[in-house]
């Protein structure tokens, strides 16, 4: 498992474009026939992808965790970006479609990842936080989960937000996972930005076109850089940065945040006019 060292916003500053990628942006997650784990120090965050083949996959447990098993002090988070899959927990078989989230909570001992058609196969994306209580196992459907309509096409900002793991749906220790669908004819994901020094957060971009682009703008308000993102990478966001994004053609995003406090609207704005 690669370990991702925390930044300051000090050393942020200071950085060549080679090293914000190296430090913020995450590539080559899903791997075909592999677990991939990255270990972000900030919360003690764990991502990963998982792409399952003719063979099942087990969630193995990194040394760097010093447990028994993966869950054994943590929660687990798995949406699914490719097609119809299973994962078996605890032996509990749940059949995830596209889109669908599953929570996995402290304690369980087994997560086995399978494609239900390894020539089109799932395509699974892990997000992990440490976890201080159990709470149980959960699947939420993407067609059965109601989206939030936000912004509009005069603003390029028009948008469809979808909670998944979240103080008033499934019920988890600290880790907060959505996602969030771009509107064909807007680019921004989130403006006016905004920070929360209660939590950090990681945007997973998907379905972002070949022959587009996403401009994550991070850094202090006062200070902001921007990295160019494509398709299936995704960028770490420390609790002092903002996270906002435009692309050059409709795409869609995971949002996943751990910390202290899982309230969404916990947020502090950074108004348009003062960002730099």
């Amino acid at each position: 498992m690669e370990l991702l060292p925390a930044i300051d916003a000090r050393g942020y500053s200071r950085m060549s474009t080679t090293e914000l990628r190296q430090a913020f942006l995450v590539d080559g997650l899903f791997q075909p026939g592999t677990v991939v784990l990255k270990y972000w120090e900030t919360d003690r965050t764990v991502i990963g992808g998982v792409v399952p083949g003719e063979a099942k996959l087990p969630l193995t447990c990194p040394r760097e965790l010093a447990a028994t098993y993966f869950n054994e002090r943590r929660e687990l988070g798995i949406i699914n970006l490719g097609e119809a899959g299973t994962v078996e927990v605890d032996g509990t078989t749940h059949t995830l479609q596209s889109l669908d989230c599953l929570y996995v909570g402290r304690g369980v001992r087994s997560v086995v990842f399978a494609s239900a058609n390894p020539a089109s196969p799932a395509q699974y994306y892990l997000l992990s936080y440490p976890a201080h209580a159990d709470y149980p196992t959960t699947l939420a459907a993407f067609a059965q989960t109601t989206g939030t309509e936000l912004g509009n096409q005069l603003q390029a900002n028009a948008r469809t937000l979808y909670k998944f793991i979240h103080a008033g749906g499934i019920k988890s220790c600290q880790l907060v996972m959505g996602l969030t669908v771009i509107k064909p004819g807007s680019a921004f994901n989130t403006m006016p930005a905004h920070t929360h020094l209660r939590r950090s957060e990681i945007y997973l971009y998907f379905n972002v076109p070949a022959n587009a682009a996403v401009f994550h703008f991070a850094g202090h308000p006062t200070e902001t850089r921007n990295l160019m993102v494509h398709d299936r990478q995704a960028v770490l966001s420390p609790a002092w940065s903002v996270h906002c994004g435009a692309g050059t053609a409709a795409y869609s995003f995971i949002w996943g945040m751990g910390g202290e406090n899982q309230e969404f609207s916990d947020m502090d704005p950074a108004p348009v006019n003062t960002l730099r």
